[in-house]
């Protein structure tokens, strides 16, 4: 009897505090559970020491004869406290920890939508901000409740018990990644599909494939262009030709011009030398202007070719949108190139005009009567 006792006092000795034991429960209530470890009464293990999240009770999430590791926070000769929280925090520390320094994925499910972001167990309790949820913003995370998140460690205190996670560290990876992807296997003189993501004055950012190309303005169209919303709109698929790709700086150039027909190939279809047509001052220069004659046809009317009088600039004679006709001297589709004259077209009308007041000054002067008149009488005095 007495070698009993000293073997129970021998036992008991055994169980200090900080040891990590095993056991089976016994007993399930609301706030705590009881659990057989081999000491001379069941250990107690309260509610707040079950897991770092909040349990409403004890069943939840402990049933009878579940087998547990433990860690003793408290031993007296009447009384053993057990902690199954601290046994999950210890492992969790050590292997978050070394996510943390090698950038690990781990993942874990929503435990809880709290004001300012989410709560997950991963061992130890740990808070996703909102900001780290995703990479764009989300206004009502209740759906989140319940759903396995990728998560990488970004902030680790284990003296202060603070655990901060987040998913968009692993979708801007992610993301990274795929950029990478698709600008090595973008070519120049490639055609490919994008969709318009934003339009700015200078242009248009298409996405294709994960990576935002630039179609500068002047590639928009054949056709001047001023402002990218005349051609395309944010959402709209496109087709666009890859002008070049920079690896190192990410940026990829691109033109949706190239990838449509030109107006200058049919342009010795729609002109030939010696047509009269109307067209539309564009710009002037020193050395003359630019008429559109269609859409994406410039021709140029050189100084000389502006008026039948000599002038020092064009604008003495043009303005800029004004409409005029003009005669197509020379058409070179392969030069992308048409002249025009103006001056021709004056010259043509003030020669009929002089030769209609010539008749006209001729018919006065002989009193009304024509050549033909005078000749005529003179051969019928010869008769």
């Amino acid at each position: 009897m007495i070698e009993d006792m000293n073997n129970e006092v021998s036992e008991l000795k055994s169980f200090t505090v900080g040891d990590i034991v095993t056991g089976k429960v016994t007993k399930v209530e609301d706030k705590q559970a009881f659990v057989d470890v081999g000491f001379k009464v069941d250990g107690i293990l309260p509610i707040s020491e079950l897991s770092s999240l909040h349990i409403e009770t004890v069943g939840d999430v402990l049933a009878v004869d579940d087998e547990l590791e433990l860690k003793i926070q408290k031993v007296t000769d009447e009384e053993l406290v057990l902690s199954k929280r601290a046994v999950q925090a210890e492992k969790a520390w050590e292997r978050l920890q070394d996510a943390y320094s090698s950038g690990e994925i781990i993942e874990a499910e929503v435990a809880d939508v709290v004001k300012g972001g989410l709560v997950v167990d991963v061992g130890v309790r740990g808070f996703i901000p909102a900001s780290l949820v995703e990479r764009h913003f989300v206004e009502d995370f209740s759906d989140y409740k319940g759903q396995t998140l990728r998560l990488k460690v970004v902030e680790l205190d284990r003296d202060n018990n603070k655990l901060i996670l987040s998913q968009r560290a692993v979708l801007d990876e992610e993301v990274e990644t795929n950029k990478r992807q698709v600008l090595d296997s973008l070519k120049a003189g490639d055609t490919v599909e994008g969709t318009v993501q934003r339009l700015t004055n200078f242009g248009a950012f298409v996405d294709v494939g994960g990576v935002d190309g630039l179609v500068h303005i002047s590639q928009l169209a054949h056709h001047r262009v001023e402002s990218p919303s005349e051609i395309v709109s944010e959402g709209q698929s496109v087709r666009v030709k890859i002008l070049s790709v920079d690896t190192n700086s990410e940026r990829v150039s691109l033109s949706i011009k190239d990838t449509e027909p030109g107006p200058w190939e049919k342009v010795a279809e729609q002109f030939s030398v010696g047509d009269v047509v109307d067209g539309t001052v564009k710009r002037l220069v020193s050395f003359g202007a630019f008429v559109e004659i269609a859409a994406g046809i410039e021709g140029l009317v050189h100084i000389s070719q502006i008026a039948n009088r000599h002038i020092g600039t064009p604008s003495e004679v043009l303005s800029e949108g004004e409409t005029v006709q003009v005669k197509v001297l020379e058409v070179s589709a392969s030069d992308k190139r048409v002249s025009l004259s103006i001056r021709e077209l004056l010259e043509d009308e003030d020669g009929s005009q002089d030769y209609a007041q010539y008749e006209r000054s001729r018919e006065e002067d002989s009193g009304g009567f024509s050549l033909g008149d005078m000749i005529g009488d003179q051969l019928k005095k010869y008769k």
